[in-house]
């Protein structure tokens, strides 16, 4: 197959994208959000947000990172974060799709987006930390926004949510502080349930 044609079949298989939803609404509470959406959202956020990042940046490889980062799920499908069931096999799903995904690409293409899948899910650079921050930041917002739509669904209590936001601590520590205090908010707003710190599920 040539080049050109293993690129458009790879674009096609990939809108897929558009049909993988998330358990997350859009804010206007219309429909859940895709992972389509949540990928370009997550884009949006790493542009307009990249003046906090805690060093200087490749943006160009942030975009990357957050247009990469869940493509597996076209075939492994998104796995809520708080289903510790789920989660057991998430890893080896997520494993054989991008196998299956990335070798539809010609060689270098395909090694170049597995290598950007890999980095964001282990993160190891400034740049994948930052986007691991953003990809946990912009459901955080959509949630906020919709009364805490997808934490009444586990149910999800604050110190639940601290661990899932705490890439944001670390990829983006000059927002964290205007985090804690969305949290307590949403705690005060009976988004989440009231409770001591360190208290688990």
């Amino acid at each position: 197959m040539d080049r050109l044609k293993q690129q458009l079949a790879f674009l096609t298989e990939i809108d897929r994208m558009k049909t993988v939803y998330r358990r997350n609404v859009v804010i206007d509470r219309s429909r859940q959000e895709d992972d389509a959406a949540h990928s370009w959202h997550m884009a949006m956020f790493a542009l307009v947000l990249a003046e906090y990042a805690p060093e200087t940046l490749d943006m160009l490889t942030v975009l990357k990172l957050c247009l990469v980062h869940d493509l597996v799920e076209v075939y492994a499908g998104d796995t809520f974060c708080y289903d510790a069931a789920g989660n057991l096999d998430k890893a080896e799903r997520e494993r054989q799709a991008a196998d299956r995904l990335f070798a539809l690409l010609p060689a270098e293409q395909g090694n170049e987006y597995r290598t950007l899948w890999e980095e964001f899910d282990a993160p190891s650079t400034p740049e994948g930390w930052f986007a691991a921050a953003i990809d946990r930041l912009q459901p955080f917002i959509l949630n906020f926004h919709t009364d805490g739509h997808t934490w009444h669904l586990a149910p999800v209590k604050r110190a639940d949510l601290l661990r899932r936001l705490d890439p944001i601590r670390t990829g983006i520590p000059a927002l964290w502080p205007d985090v804690l205090k969305m949290v307590d908010e949403a705690i005060e707003n009976g988004y989440l349930p009231a409770e001591k710190e360190g208290t688990t599920k």
